[in-house]
């Protein structure tokens, strides 16, 4: 299993991750990134990967 987190002060909302998740996992909510499907985590990395804030980390549970 895999822990996705994302540091809400670095966030700016531009929706990289959500749209290159290839599990959907990130979505948009109230401005700022969200895992709301963390059970689907693939640990790709992806989010961590194309996110230009540095903001996200995925770490194994």
């Amino acid at each position: 299993m895999w822990e996705v987190t994302v540091d809400k002060d670095k966030c700016t909302g531009c929706e990289e991750c959500v749209g290159n998740c290839p599990a959907g996992v990130l979505e948009l909510v109230d401005g700022k990134s969200e895992p709301v499907n963390i059970n689907d985590c693939l640990g790709c990395e992806t989010c961590v990967e194309v996110c230009p804030e540095d903001a996200i980390t995925v770490s194994e549970d």
